[in-house]
């Protein structure tokens, strides 16, 4: 603040301290076991005894400690204080000190691959902390995502599971898109694909319809989603025969897939989070999913 206003907060503040102590002592006085002058109802009077010795101590001290505080710390305009007290050199003491504290946390950690962080109690505890305050927004914070955002707690990896290809979904991120074939099916051809893409792994599914999905998709969705229907890690499609669905199963979620596309996007966080906060995190979420499945 300017001079003026600076100054003005200044006198305001020491009349009021000193107009508090003028109202305790003027009022301090009285008589006791005397009445004032007013009378109520003929013969109601007010007592105007002196006002308690420890209740007027009390409030002077708390006057008294008003003016120390204002002369140690800042309070008085642009006063700073004896002390030089600020909130900003507090916050930025303590920053340090947690930045400091991280930095002992993590260099522990350094030399530990991340399939060796995903068994570490400390890196799991770092990299929970991570996840909560930059993943669970999209996945939850139980990690098993939603319609859209895939669940990591299960073993199903569009880009691949294993600890670099986690490291690689977080730091760079991920696009998976599936472009629509609506115009270019027949009516037919999209009958059978939604007949039989949804139920690839039912066993109770008529060898008839499944010959006719199996055609139609092998001329039309075998080149993203692989001849097998498990899909294809380097394009990042999913595997149709897990019947695990990230946009949900069923006829009509399938059908509007194939007709309508579906665009995904995990967003880089190579800006957002530091190599050490990106390897305990994809410890984290790789200690989530069954280390065996990946040979780990």
């Amino acid at each position: 603040m300017n001079a003026f206003w600076s100054m003005f907060v200044i006198v305001i503040s020491v009349a009021m301290m000193l107009a508090c102590l003028w109202l305790l002592f003027a009022n301090a006085k009285g008589v006791p076991g005397g009445t004032g002058e007013h009378v109520w109802d003929d013969d109601l009077r007010e007592y105007n005894n002196p006002l308690p010795r420890w209740w007027l101590n009390l409030f002077v001290l708390t006057v008294l400690f008003a003016a120390g505080y204002l002369a140690f710390y800042p309070g008085l305009g642009n006063l700073s204080g004896r002390l030089g007290w600020t909130s900003r050199g507090q916050m930025e003491a303590e920053l340090a000190h947690l930045t400091e504290h991280r930095r002992l946390a993590y260099a522990q950690l350094k030399t530990l691959p991340v399939n060796a962080l995903a068994k570490h109690p400390n890196a799991l505890s770092l990299g929970r902390a991570v996840f909560m305050a930059n993943c669970a927004g999209c996945h939850g914070a139980d990690a098993r995502g939603a319609i859209g955002f895939p669940d990591l707690t299960d073993r199903d990896w569009k880009f691949g599971g294993t600890p670099d290809a986690i490291v690689t979904s977080i730091t760079q991120g991920r696009v998976g898109m599936m472009p629509p074939l609506n115009g270019t099916l027949s009516a037919e051809a999209l009958h059978d694909l939604v007949e039989f893409v949804p139920f690839w792994s039912d066993d109770r599914l008529p060898a008839k319809t499944r010959a006719a999905g199996l055609a139609q998709f092998a001329t039309r969705c075998a080149g993203c989603h692989g001849a097998d229907g498990r899909g294809l890690t380097v394009l990042g499609s999913p595997n149709l025969t897990d019947d695990i669905w990230l946009y949900g199963g069923g006829r009509e979620r399938v059908r509007q897939a194939i007709l309508f596309g579906r665009h995904g996007e995990m967003p880089a966080h190579d800006t957002l989070l530091d190599a050490d906060e990106i390897r305990v995190v994809a410890g984290y979420v790789y200690s989530l999913s069954a280390h065996d499945e990946f040979g780990q």
